[in-house]
């Protein structure tokens, strides 16, 4: 068959760039997958800074486009895995770039809610100036505050408007808590306030003063009825589930 001495002439021309393009091709790929490592890098670099409080490092990694709301394998962003720890610099610092405050771990805590936790009082000081959020479903930071007896801390709760009557997941609430785990001081502090509800039952039946005396924290249970006495109140009716 007859060819084209012209057309020959062209395929030699070009079929040494076929190599060339293969090469970039590889080269191309080779480059993508070294971006990913270095950014999957700078993520494990981003957590690592945050639970530590390097905050310099997380700033850095953040001012190159990591993202403020990356997470953990468990779920927890930067900003939980800091205030957990307690780092108010981390903290401060990762607040600039505008991360969720309110996001919340498969786990259903806060940053908010693990630095109250923890007894991280400047760190949920801080946050609680930025507008964390004290109200919402499930356990809630007074809860927290209440369980773990971190009195320091109410003032802020109070002012931010925490709902001092919220049911937690077992329909406890904060006074039920602090008195079943004898922080007489947290109860001292509940109790002076006018919106108390005193004959309040969790999942079990029981009142702040009856699961008090459940827990051998008689002085609680007598100090929650005292109070119910001073405000003129019956105590609730016992609600006694037998299987």
């Amino acid at each position: 068959m007859y060819k084209d001495p012209s057309e020959t002439a062209a395929r030699k021309r070009r079929s040494p760039v076929l190599p060339r393009k293969l090469l970039a091709a590889t080269a191309l790929a080779a480059c993508s997958l070294f971006s990913c490592a270095t950014i999957a890098g700078s993520y494990e670099d981003a957590l690592g800074a945050a639970r530590l409080g390097d905050t310099s490092q997380l700033a850095g990694l953040l001012d190159r486009g990591v993202d403020p709301n990356t997470v953990d394998a468990q779920g927890n962003s930067l900003l939980i895995l800091a205030a957990r720890e307690g780092q108010l610099d981390t903290v401060a610092a990762l607040l600039k770039y505008r991360p969720k405050l309110d996001y919340r771990n498969p786990a259903g805590d806060s940053a908010l809610m693990l630095a109250v936790l923890r007894g991280h009082d400047a760190v949920a000081q801080a946050l609680l100036k930025a507008g964390a959020a004290v109200n919402h479903d499930g356990w809630a930071p007074l809860h927290y505050a209440a369980f773990e007896g971190r009195e320091a801390v109410l003032d802020a709760l109070f002012a931010a408007g925490a709902d001092v009557n919220a049911l937690a997941p077992n329909k406890a609430t904060a006074l039920m808590l602090a008195a079943r785990n004898g922080h007489i001081g947290v109860v001292r502090r509940l109790l002076a306030l006018p919106q108390i509800d005193l004959n309040a039952l969790n999942d079990t039946g029981l009142s702040a003063d009856a699961f008090a005396l459940q827990n051998n924290n008689t002085d609680i249970a007598e100090l929650i009825a005292a109070e119910r006495k001073r405000r003129g109140l019956r105590p609730p009716a016992m609600k006694v589930t037998i299987d």
